[in-house]
């Protein structure tokens, strides 16, 4: 009985997660880069010059590293080299959870394959994450945003004057106070695009097989260009909208309020072009089977 109790509490012991409990100097306006293939990454913003790391190393993990300098903080997990492939190659690592708070406006690159991203609280200049299927997930005020994922869901919460955002099956949810220019791109995920208050400088949305709503408005001498193959469009703007819009077909259904749409004489394919207003911005739509529909609320 003994022996058995001792041995399950060696294995207990074996396969615990070594806890993480760091801090590191850094100026306000300083540099953070992380680094974590798995399990999640936490950040969120305080108002002193310090990176405070917190969580749980996974099992199998080799170690945490931190290097760097009060402008420039490097936060790396690191795990064992398999054939140069790391972790992709026959991994049985426990994820590892990293928990950072960091200077409000420090600027941020957050990088990993399958871990959960939250970012929340933050104002850097430069804000970037690079994620292959993990979900992202960001609440903030940077400068800049680039954000880019595989197959993880995107939610974006982002008050920017710049925003690149690009996924490949994911779907992108936008929201925010964007005044700026935005690029959102993906293959076959959703774009849902809510631009509160928002006056959009310069926007362009692709996609191939995925749908696009977008709900904002457009700044005087702005300029929209949407693009998909097979995904449906639904662009919403206010009833005062101030554009010239033009929009294209091949296949698919095309609606713009008090237009009226062109078919070609032979063949399929359709065309539309209306003034708004004074015509101050400009607004492009191409599909190629998908529909496309403009509503002015």
């Amino acid at each position: 009985m003994l022996l058995g109790a001792g041995l399950l509490l060696a294995s207990a012991v074996a396969t615990a997660a070594t806890p993480i409990d760091e801090n590191r100097p850094l100026d306000p306006d300083g540099r953070v880069e992380i680094e974590n293939l798995k399990g999640r990454i936490d950040v969120q913003a305080w108002d002193r010059p310090e990176v405070r790391i917190e969580g749980s190393l996974g099992k199998g993990a080799e170690k945490l590293e931190i290097h760097g300098d009060r402008q420039r903080l490097s936060v790396r997990v690191k795990y064992p080299n398999r054939g140069g492939l790391g972790f992709l190659s026959g991994d049985n690592t426990e994820p590892t959870d990293l928990r950072l708070m960091v200077p409000l406006r420090a600027d941020l690159e957050i990088d990993s394959v399958s871990a959960t991203v939250d970012v929340r609280g933050v104002a850097p200049r430069e804000l970037s994450v690079d994620s292959v299927s993990g979900d992202v997930s960001v609440i903030g005020a940077p400068g800049e945003a680039s954000i880019d994922s595989v197959s993880g869901d995107l939610r974006l919460t982002i008050n920017s004057h710049n925003v690149d955002v690009e996924s490949v099956s994911g779907d992108v949810e936008l929201r925010g106070r964007l005044d700026g220019d935005v690029a959102v791109e993906t293959v076959s995920g959703q774009i849902d695009i809510a631009g509160h208050e928002s006056s959009i400088r310069n926007l362009s949305g692709s996609s191939v097989s995925g749908d696009m709503t977008i709900a904002t408005a457009l700044a005087s001498g702005g300029e929209m260009s949407l693009e998909t193959v097979s995904g449906d469009v639904e662009l919403r703007l206010p009833a005062n909208l101030s554009a010239n819009v033009h929009g294209e077909s091949f296949s698919g259904d095309l609606e713009l309020p008090g237009a009226k749409v062109d078919h070609a004489r032979h063949g399929p394919g359709s065309s539309v072009r209306h003034r708004y207003g004074n015509g101050d911005g400009e607004i492009s739509i191409e599909t190629f089977s998908g529909d496309a529909r403009l509503r002015l609320d």
